[in-house]
């Protein structure tokens, strides 16, 4: 007994060293040659231009895809918004902030992740995604002040652009806030900044910045019902042997399957579709379960070949925080939306 109790410790051992070293490698590419006060930022967007949103609701671009089946895309009509903060896409140590005209990053945000995430909001709502001079990934794990410094000239384009949507786009119509990784860093220190405190508090139906250690300090209410509303959900998705785990025990999880900021385990058969369009766009049911456990959502085991990319670690999934419960959000979000304008008074409804 002794001897598979060694084995089994070692082989973890193994994997976690093997994915350290991995991920370590992967960054070393990464780093900036030079620090951030060296060299003058991007040129700032300019949010009046179409060019600088990855998406708008008035125009063809890629959150219009829908999965195999009977869902559809309402952006068009809906009476709510989705305001959608994209996650780190530039990777490149060519500067700290990603310039507004790199084509690769706005390749990777248009078709990994309007496709691949934003998407799934538009059962209910316009989608607004802005580009934004976004942090490169290296930024997360600097030692110096240049990172610091890079995710927070990414948080003023953030703001700039949010408050454009407010004055030039919304319309006094109730949004939701989402957002993915840096994204979700930054959308956290906006409904500080923004939202909390203000009129538009009002009329936030409920906010997802997933996939990012949140812990619950700006203001927003943590979700515990399907149906809650003015309140925010978010997780991070790791496997039982994760080695680089992105939350710590103090962090907000709220499990996808049940809607609830409590431990249970929620079951594969409770998973109502993973939609990987990397792959091809038909959903498969019951690819993940899911429990909160330290924090983090720990999936045991997923079932599908799918998502096997895994550059974080290989029981660190990350990138997959939406594509793992992709139908799971797509009704939720369409929940809360229903029941917001549901309780809402006639006299706060603002026509489309």
């Amino acid at each position: 007994m002794a001897c598979c109790v060694v084995t089994v410790l070692v082989a973890g051992l193994a994997f976690a060293y093997r994915d350290a070293i991995q991920v370590a490698l992967f960054f070393v590419a990464l780093t900036p040659d030079h620090d951030y006060v060296d060299e003058p930022p991007p040129e700032r967007p300019d949010y009046h231009n179409p060019e600088h949103w990855a998406a708008l609701p008035n125009r063809d671009d890629l959150t219009d895809t829908v999965p195999v089946g009977d869902y559809t895309n309402i952006q068009a009509t809906a009476s709510v918004d989705v305001f959608f903060i994209h996650p780190t896409t530039y990777y490149s140590p060519d500067s700290w902030n990603q310039p507004l005209d790199n084509s690769e990053a706005n390749e990777i945000t248009d078709r990994a992740v309007m496709q691949g995430q934003a998407s799934v909001f538009n059962g209910c709502c316009r989608v607004y995604a802005p580009r934004y001079r976004q942090a490169t990934l290296y930024s997360f794990y600097d030692n110096s002040n240049s990172g610091s410094q890079a995710l927070d000239l990414a948080y003023t384009d953030v703001v700039t652009s949010f408050r454009h949507y407010i004055e030039h786009f919304n319309g006094g119509r109730p949004f939701v806030l989402a957002a993915h990784s840096q994204g979700s860093r930054h959308a956290h220190l906006l409904m500080a900044d923004e939202i909390v405190g203000t009129s538009l508090a009002d009329r936030l139906v409920a906010a997802y910045p997933v996939g990012f250690g949140l812990d619950g300090t700006n203001g927003v209410l943590i979700c515990q019902t399907a149906t809650e509303t003015g309140c925010q959900v978010t997780w991070n998705s790791v496997g039982p042997k994760v080695a680089n785990p992105l939350a710590a025990p103090e962090h907000i999880c709220v499990n996808p399957l049940s809607w609830r900021a409590d431990t249970s385990h929620v079951g594969h058969d409770a998973n109502l579709g993973a939609v990987s369009f990397r792959v091809e766009n038909v959903p498969e049911q019951g690819v993940a379960d899911a429990q909160c456990r330290d924090g983090n959502l720990v999936v045991s085991e997923i079932r599908s070949e799918h998502y096997e990319q895994r550059p974080f670690g290989r029981d660190n999934y990350h990138i997959y925080d939406y594509a793992l419960f992709y139908l799971n959000i797509r009704e939720n979000v369409e929940t809360r939306v229903e029941t917001f304008l549901r309780n809402r008074s006639p006299s706060d409804t603002t026509s489309p």
